[in-house]
């Protein structure tokens, strides 16, 4: 049963930020920590920070001669049946690493000599050259360093969809990447069945296939040895008269496989002497990847989703009786329209030492688009959006503004979305905005039912370019009076 239907939150994959998982099967999607740190939302680089922090003090004490403190840290790594993710096939039962795996790693680990020959910099790379470590067991060891990232994303979702959580419960090991120690705490759990669960940011799965040995091997290292057989003219080349008479002289990815046993032991080796190689494949490998495409683990229909939230935004009333369900609906269609761009939405997000109160706050995850230009082109803070719910009958007000900017800072962002039914005289409510604009103040832009209406019927027709265009000229409308 999915999390969804287990809580009656009657919300699609589409309208919920974390992986809508069944807690009885695992789903073959994984956690990647080069993908992880190659994102640039706030959640992704505090774990990646996590994992770092980790990583480099077990570096530290490999290179330091402290062996048993660095195998003592591997001892902590376990099976992690909490998220639900990975290759078991049945219900979970945590198929990456276990107790024994861990220690069979770090065993490898020091035979590998990967560490002393300072080939292994990030977690990531023991997947590259250390023997018995596949996505599987990096996934595992990343979710057991992040625990504690993952637990209050998790307690954030919960609160967000009213999820009950369970109080004072263990919650198993975590790093602690300020003090570098693993840490056990109590704390608030969601418990289903008696199992802890663990929600993942849909935004950081992976399908963990580019940051691979194979994927050195195959576009890298073995175009490095080509151009080198190509070179020095060995026995591996080949030569082919084309029809014009010119002649074509090759190698192919295939000899060089046939004649040259390629192993980890061996990327290590062939690393060490061309460490350029690796380099560039880091710096490229971003290029090729991307989050998973929520349409591949989402198990319903996108028309049917759009129409059936278009016809509960119409039917809610204005007022204060129905400003929750109002709130709950728009946070959902919020997720749809602007995933991948913003995403771990927080509700009733407090600043101010508990004093002020921001109805749902996104981080800013976009590289790309109207959200990326806010901060790279147009000089607005945008680390974090911040949105306000009103379900006024009547129209916004100078105070709902003013409400709204006297929330931005330039740590905090100084872009907010207003949402509200609808705006009687939409000129005028522009001109309040463009006030707040050039005053220095911060950019408001606001949305209305009909907005999002035909942002969602944008969506359902996959034309997701006119969701950029909308935003551009609504801030044109605000920044250009």
């Amino acid at each position: 049963m999915r999390i969804s239907q287990h809580f009656d939150l009657n919300k699609s994959q589409y309208e919920l930020d974390f992986v809508n998982i069944d807690t009885n099967a695992d789903l073959p999607l994984f956690l990647d920590p080069y993908y992880l740190s190659i994102r640039n939302d706030s959640w992704s680089l505090n774990a990646t920070r996590t994992i770092q922090s980790f990583f480099s003090h077990f570096l530290t004490l490999m290179r330091s001669g402290r062996e048993d403190l660095a195998r003592e840290l591997f001892s902590h790594l376990h099976e992690p049946n909490e998220t639900c993710l990975g290759m078991s096939s049945g219900s979970p039962s945590g198929r990456g690493i276990g107790t024994q795996d861990a220690d069979d790693i770090f065993e490898s680990i020091i035979e590998s000599q990967a560490v002393t020959t300072g080939v292994l910099e990030h977690l990531e790379d023991t997947r590259i050259f250390v023997e018995g470590v596949g996505k599987d067991k990096i996934s595992d060891m990343t979710t057991n360093i992040i625990r504690k990232d993952l637990i209050e994303y998790t307690q954030q979702q919960c609160i967000l969809w009213n999820i009950p959580l369970s109080p004072s419960v263990p919650t198993g090991d975590m790093w602690d990447k300020v003090n570098r120690r693993w840490i056990n705490e109590y704390d608030d759990m969601l418990v289903i069945n008696g199992k802890k669960i663990l929600f993942v940011p849909k935004a950081i799965v992976s399908y963990a296939n580019k940051y691979t040995p194979d994927y050195y091997v195959q576009h890298f290292v073995l175009n490095y040895l080509q151009d080198e057989h190509l070179q020095f003219n060995t026995a591996l080349v080949q030569r082919k008269t084309r029809k014009d008479g010119t002649e074509r002289v090759f190698v192919t990815k295939q000899s060089i496989k046939d004649t040259t046993r390629i192993t980890k032991e061996y990327l290590k080796d062939f690393t060490i002497q061309h460490p350029e190689i690796f380099q560039n494949f880091k710096e490229e490998l971003p290029e090729q990847m991307s989050e998973v495409s929520q349409h591949e683990f989402a198990h319903e229909d996108i028309y049917a989703v759009v129409d059936y939230l278009i016809e509960t935004l119409e039917a809610i009333d204005t007022g204060t009786t129905e400003a929750t369900r109002y709130h709950k609906t728009v946070s959902g269609i919020l997720e749809l329209i602007f995933y991948p761009y913003l995403v771990s939405p927080i509700v009733e997000n407090e600043i101010h030492d508990g004093r002020k109160r921001i109805d749902i706050t996104f981080d800013n995850a976009s590289e790309t688009g109207f959200f990326f230009r806010l901060s790279n082109t147009y000089g607005i803070p945008s680390q974090f959006i911040h949105v306000e719910c009103k379900n006024y009958s009547k129209d916004v007000t100078n105070p709902e503004l003013d409400q709204l900017s006297g929330r931005f800072s330039p740590n905090r962002g100084q872009f907010g979305l207003m949402l509200c039914r609808t705006i009687d005289d939409m000129e005028r409510f522009l001109n309040r905005c463009a006030d707040t604009y050039s005053d220095s103040r911060g950019l408001i832009l606001p949305l209305v039912d009909d907005d999002l209406i035909y942002l969602m019927n944008e969506i359902k027709v996959d034309r997701r370019e006119s969701i950029d265009d909308f935003l551009m000229d609504r801030y044109r409308s605000i920044a250009v009076r």
